[in-house]
C-alpha cells in the first residue's frame, strides 16, 4: 500500500508543481529539441546518408551551426506554457488522489495512483497540446533553416489564421493517447519508488535531496518508456503540412510503419531517455522543495 503524507492539497499541488515544472524545462529543453529533430527528419533518399545519424551526431551538428542557443529553440512556449501545464497537472493528480479517499487519512493503493495521474494528464491536453504544436514547429524550422515563424506568438498567430482553433489544436488526440497512460505511470512510479526508498518507521518527506532526485528520474524513464510511441506520431502529425494525414494519427502510424518499420516509432529514443532522469528529476526536487516552503507558511491550506 502506498504511503502518502495527509491531507492531500490540490491546491498546494498547483502551485508547487508550476515550479516544477519550470525547473523540468530548463533541464531538459536541449534534449527535448534533439529528440523533435530526430523523430521528424525526413527519410534519406537512396544512396544518401540521413540528416542525423544519432543522437549525439544531432547534438553534435545543432551546436555547431547554430551553438547553445540552437539547443534552446521554441523554449519561449514550453516555459510560457509549462508553468501552468504542469500546475494543472499536479493539481489533477492531487484532485485525483483527494476523489478517491472516503476519508481524509486513507491510503490509496498503487492502482488509485496511477488512475490519479491519468486524471492529471486529461487536465494538461488543453495546455500542452497547442504549446506542442508550437514548440515542435519552431523546433523544426530551426533545423531546415527556412523561416517561416519569428516566434511562438508569431507561430500561434499564423496557425490560427491558416486553419482557426483547430490549426492551433492540431494533434490534440494524439497528445492525449500520450499523456493519460503515460502520466499515470509517472505518478505511481515517483509514489511507488518514494515509498520504497522511505525507512521503516520514518515519514516520506524525511527522504534525501539525492533520493528524491532517484525517484523523480526513474518516474520520468517510466514515463517516457510508455509515451514514446504516441509522441513519435504526434510529433509527425503536427508538423505535417496541411491536409498529408486526413484520417489522424491512423495515417501518420500506416506510413511510418510502412515506410520505416515499426522500430521508428522508438525515433529519439536514446534523446529522451537522457533527457528525462535530469528533467523529471530536477521537476519533482522542485515540486518538494516548493511544498515544503507552502507547508510551511500556509500549514491550514
Amino acid at each position: 500500500m502506498a504511503k502518502q503524507p495527509q491531507p492531500i492539497s490540490p491546491i498546494k499541488n498547483f502551485f508547487a508543481g508550476g515550479f516544477g515544472g519550470v525547473c523540468l524545462v530548463f533541464v531538459g529543453h536541449p534534449l527535448d529539441t534533439i529528440k523533435v529533430r530526430l523523430q521528424t527528419q525526413p527519410k534519406p533518399q537512396a544512396g544518401q546518408s540521413p540528416l542525423y545519424s544519432g543522437t549525439f551526431d544531432c547534438f553534435r551538428k545543432t551546436l555547431v551551426r547554430e551553438g547553445v542557443r540552437g539547443l534552446y529553440k521554441g523554449m519561449a512556449a514550453p516555459i510560457i506554457g509549462v508553468s501552468p501545464m504542469f500546475a494543472v497537472c499536479f493539481f489533477g493528480f492531487g484532485l485525483g488522489k483527494k476523489l478517491q479517499q472516503r476519508k481524509p487519512d486513507d491510503i490509496l493503493t498503487y492502482p488509485q495512483l496511477f488512475a490519479a495521474g491519468m486524471l492529471s494528464g486529461v487536465f494538461t491536453t488543453a495546455i500542452m497540446a497547442p504549446g506542442e504544436r508550437i514548440k515542435c514547429l519552431l523546433q523544426i524550422q530551426a533545423a531546415s533553416g527556412e523561416i517561416k515563424y519569428s516566434g511562438p506568438v508569431d507561430c500561434m498567430k499564423q496557425l490560427y489564421r491558416e486553419a482557426g482553433i483547430r490549426g492551433v489544436y492540431k494533434g490534440t488526440v494524439l497528445t492525449l493517447m500520450r499523456d493519460v497512460p503515460a502520466s499515470g505511470m509517472y505518478f505511481m512510479t515517483y509514489e511507488w519508488l518514494k515509498n520504497t526508498l522511505t525507512p521503516e518507521g520514518k515519514s516520506v518527506s524525511d527522504l534525501s535531496v539525492p533520493q528524491v532526485l532517484f525517484a523523480g528520474g526513474m518516474a520520468g524513464i517510466f514515463n517516457w518508456a510508455v509515451a514514446i510511441p504516441p509522441d513519435v506520431l504526434k510529433s509527425r502529425f503536427q508538423t505535417a503540412p496541411p491536409g498529408k494525414y486526413p484520417n489522424g494519427f491512423r495515417d501518420v502510424l500506416r506510413d511510418l510503419i510502412r515506410e520505416e518499420g515499426v522500430s521508428s516509432l522508438y525515433k529519439g529514443f536514446t534523446a529522451v531517455m537522457i533527457r528525462a532522469f535530469p528533467a523529471n528529476a530536477a521537476c519533482f526536487l522542485g515540486f518538494e522543495v516548493a511544498m515544503k516552503l507552502l507547508n510551511w507558511v500556509l500549514p491550514g491550506l
